[in-house]
């Protein structure tokens, strides 16, 4: 089991240490890695945290099986002495059986915390990239039709080749979706004229040349839950115009983002 574990964590630390590239023609440049990291203690410490979890499922109930077994041969040698020999290399064996588990699991729970947070980076990456594709579908949207949709289900009008915005708006809760703007003047086309249409009475006017106006809408607002997929908890997310808030910090219309704020991304 020993050298099961360190046979592993040099593993590991060949894996962790950087290509070599010699300046120099020497006979350390000949090697195909940097040897020089295995000196720095705390590469040895992440190469036997790799170890250790590589091993976790194996070794641990091995161990567990070697340590009882162990402790049964050892006690019999104990109680009979003059049948048995080599009393010292059975006390070492004992206890190397009974601290391997314990390495593991210690290198285990140290790494834990940083695994966890590893892992709510990567979540919180995923709710991310499906809002910046959905925001980018937005202003294409927009500037393909003038405004932003009113229900988000308009967004299907968009081409999508690779599936990736029908894939965001899956991961996303949509259902919060407030699309607001103003009223913009949009002229109306004036007919054409009929050919062969000599005498027109100029003080009839059958074209309204004022211009019309229709509601345009320029910004959004996305209220999103947060990684724990429920709406109403302190991580909750507002999207607003594609730049993601937390939602007891965003704010109002028309006032400018602190610097701290996250910017918006292209």
């Amino acid at each position: 089991m020993v050298l099961i574990f360190v046979t592993q964590t040099i593993i590991a630390l060949v894996k962790l240490s950087p290509p070599s590239v010699p300046s120099t023609l020497t006979l350390a440049s000949m090697l195909p890695f940097d040897f020089s990291t295995w000196t720095d203690i705390g590469t040895w410490l992440a190469a036997a945290e790799t170890a250790a979890w590589r091993l976790k499922w194996v070794m641990i109930p091995l161990s567990l099986l070697v340590l009882l077994g162990s402790r049964k041969l050892y006690r019999s040698i104990q109680q009979s002495p003059m049948q048995f020999c080599a009393v010292r290399y059975a006390r070492r064996g004992h206890l190397a059986s009974a601290a391997i588990p314990l390495i593991v699991l210690i290198l285990i729970g140290v790494t834990v915390p940083a695994r966890l947070r590893h892992r709510q980076w990567g979540i919180e990456a995923g709710i991310n990239a499906s809002i910046y594709r959905t925001d980018r579908a937005l202003n294409e949207y927009r500037e393909t039709f003038g405004t932003l949709p009113s229900d988000p289900g308009d967004l299907s009008r968009l081409p999508d080749e690779d599936g990736s915005l029908a894939a965001a708006l899956k991961n996303l809760d949509m259902s919060g979706y407030r699309p607001t703007g103003e009223f913009a003047a949009v002229p109306n086309k004036k007919p054409q004229q009929l050919r062969g249409l000599v005498i027109r009475n100029a003080s009839i006017s059958t074209a309204d040349d004022t211009p019309s106006e229709r509601l345009s809408f320029t910004n959004y607002d996305l209220p999103l839950p947060g990684p724990d997929k429920i709406m109403g908890t302190e991580d909750d997310l507002m999207v607003r115009d594609g730049v993601i808030y937390k939602a007891s910090e965003t704010p109002g219309r028309g006032v400018a983002p602190a610097a701290s704020t996250k910017s918006r991304k292209p």
